[in-house]
């Protein structure tokens, strides 16, 4: 009897949450995509993890390419995103991560996005194009807004500002 085809689970990339305070109210980043793959979508930071990367050092990097940020506290999300791709014959399962930045956080946004937008949590539910992102935005407003993320969830990255420098 032959055995039945399985889907491999693997994890290329990551995601990244930048979170901040305006006026009294949480605001999350997300930027307009200009590429093939899903062109003027609305979507978090998101990217590759490269060869001697591990998954948080690539989400810093991908921030830091992305929007010229550099998260003030960042945390694993304790969630990862999962999605089917068929391009790729697998599940997907991509690590999220979570960066708060200060009020007067600068972004400037790189070639892969046209646009970017501080929203509100009902504004980013209303764009986003994926199930799994709605709910992955849902995790993070409950664990990391509505009450204080766990210091067991924090990634410690003063010494290793120059990774992402």
């Amino acid at each position: 009897m032959k055995a039945p085809k399985r889907v491999p689970i693997r994890s290329y990339g990551i995601s990244a949450v930048l979170l901040k305070e305006e006026n009294g109210n949480t605001k999350v980043l997300l930027l307009r995509r200009t590429g093939a793959t899903l062109r003027d979508e609305w979507c978090q930071v998101a990217g590759g993890i490269e060869k001697g990367e591990t998954a948080w050092q690539a989400a810093l990097r991908e921030i830091r390419e992305e929007t010229q940020l550099v998260p003030d506290r960042f945390y694993s999300a304790d969630f990862c995103e999962q999605f089917y791709e068929p391009d790729r014959e697998c599940v997907s399962l991509v690590p999220v991560f979570v960066g708060y930045v200060g009020p007067d956080a600068r972004v400037v946004i790189n070639k892969e996005h046209s646009e970017f937008r501080w929203m509100n949590f009902e504004e980013a539910d209303r764009v986003l194009p994926f199930a799994g992102q709605r709910k992955m935005l849902e995790h993070v407003r409950k664990e990391f807004v509505e009450r204080p993320p766990t210091e067991w969830l924090r990634i410690r990255t003063e010494s290793h500002k120059e990774d992402i420098s």
